[in-house]
């Protein structure tokens, strides 16, 4: 460390542990000496102080074979907080590695959204074991959230919130916070609901504590509001709190009634994660989670590998039916990868553009042509500009003014046809419901690879260049 040097056997406090000190190599380092020397109650002093995301992430950066030495010598601060905040790898390593008692401990102390992150990936079985180890209302409340699909508001949400009808006053509703033992820990606002359990507003904390208490809870409540229906896709739900600027709302079933509410911080996690997925599947790098096993990583990763080889066979094969005009002319094969390598950036380029868009509700059907439009706009004067540079260059280099005339030529029609295929893949997929993040890199640079050969190899030909 920067001043403290850590080691085993040395108490916390003795170590003045600072923020910027924690989770540093070193301090690493003494946690997993001590454990290693076995000395649990050296790493147990050293792990205390920490924030639970800190231990989850001590976790997760220590060696698998040795986390559950770990997991034992500082069992009592693994609770639900750090269950909650560790990667879903880990954690469900380490859940496996726990007792079906132990679990329902574990989630009975959590919201139900937390609960759900850590059961959901338990096998049947085990599932059953730990969900009859929980009390009646928290086993409900967690098989619910479980009978929704994944990557739904109804396994984000959390059950416990704090609902008024609107009859009741202020006074009311502030006797009812302080008079009730078991509210939510964290709330910002209270839903009103109609008799029959509808939301019909809401109302911040901050306007109640500043209201008298006579004034009706109908009179400061505010009408307007975000209702999440409980089957929206969690991508569509962070969207929601993203353009309205939420920090908590409704969540409601298939009849209108309040199920449960999304807070703000679990929607932070969410927008990491898809932003985290849609740049990995761009990629084809499947989850690209580093705990994730290797066997599983080599699964998601080789499938896309095998299509790109296949599509790689297509630009191949344009390449050998003009086989006779490279050997008339040899500077044809080194320049031919440069008009397809640069269209497949500009496709790349557009392709990552329509993509966010997409994911972000920018582009919807009503401003398709006009995307279309600006991207097509974009591309001829992107590809006039690269035609004049490679064009002047080749032409000076080679000495051949027509060749650079067919290299200009080429590139800026590669460079067309893939901002045309960067917009108009990610659309098509997304209109045919397939994931535009996952497949519409395989088929832009399918596109920009195929037509470059194509443009160059064959303007060389039709213009005579090659005698």
């Amino acid at each position: 460390m920067s001043e403290t040097e850590l080691h085993p056997g040395e108490d916390a406090s003795e170590s003045e542990l600072d923020e910027d000190d924690r989770l540093k190599p070193e301090f690493v380092s003494a946690v997993l000496e001590a454990v290693e020397a076995g000395d649990t109650e050296a790493a147990h002093a050293l792990a205390e102080p920490l924030h639970p995301a800190d231990i989850a992430d001590l976790v997760e950066l220590t060696p698998s074979e040795l986390r559950p030495a770990l997991a034992a010598a500082i069992a009592d601060l693994i609770d639900g907080d750090v269950l909650a905040e560790m990667n879903d790898w880990v954690r469900e390593a380490l859940v496996d590695a726990l007792e079906p008692h132990q679990v329902a401990d574990i989630a009975a102390e959590l919201d139900t959204d937390d609960a759900v992150a850590i059961i959901e990936d338990m096998d049947a079985e085990d599932q059953r074991e730990v969900l009859r180890a929980l009390d009646p209302d928290d086993r409900a409340a967690i098989e619910e959230a479980l009978s929704y699909p994944e990557e739904s508001a109804g396994r984000l949400m959390q059950r416990e919130l704090v609902a008024v009808p609107e009859h009741w006053t202020v006074g009311d509703v502030l006797d009812y916070l302080r008079r009730s033992e078991h509210l939510t820990s964290d709330f910002w606002e209270i839903f009103v609901v109609d008799p029959s359990h509808k939301p019909i507003g809401t109302c911040a904390l901050s306007w109640i504590l500043r209201t008298p208490r006579s004034v009706s809870i109908g009179d400061v409540m505010k009408r307007e509001q975000t209702l999440i229906p409980v089957d929206m896709d969690q991508e569509e739900v962070a969207l929601r709190f993203q353009k309205y600027a939420l920090i908590s709302a409704a969540v409601i079933d298939s009849s209108g009634r309040l199920v449960g509410m999304i807070t703000v911080d679990d929607v932070v996690h969410i927008i990491s994660e898809e932003a985290g997925e849609d740049i990995l599947r761009l990629s084809g790098a499947g989850e690209g989670d580093i705990n994730e096993p290797v066997f599983d990583s080599y699964k998601g990763r080789v499938r896309w590998l095998i299509t790109n080889l296949a599509t790689a066979l297509v630009a191949a094969t344009i390449i050998t039916l003009f086989e006779g005009t490279i050997q008339r002319m040899v500077a044809l094969a080194a320049l031919m990868p440069i008009v397809a390598g640069v269209g497949g950036n500009a496709g790349t380029q557009t392709m990552a553009v329509t993509v966010r868009a997409l994911a972000t509700n920018q582009l919807t059907q009503s401003n398709t042509v006009r995307a279309i439009r600006r991207e097509l706009s974009i591309a001829v004067l992107n590809g006039l500009t690269v035609a004049v540079v490679i064009g002047t260059a080749v032409a000076l280099f080679y000495g051949h003014v027509a060749l650079g005339a067919v290299i200009a030529a080429a590139m800026l029609t590669n460079i067309v046809i893939a901002g045309l295929a960067g917009v108009v893949v990610p659309l098509t997929l997304d209109r045919l419901n397939a994931d535009p993040a996952v497949a519409s890199s395989i088929f832009v640079t399918m596109t920009t690879d195929s037509m470059g050969f194509l443009a160059f190899l064959g303007l060389a030909t039709a213009s005579g260049l090659v005698g």
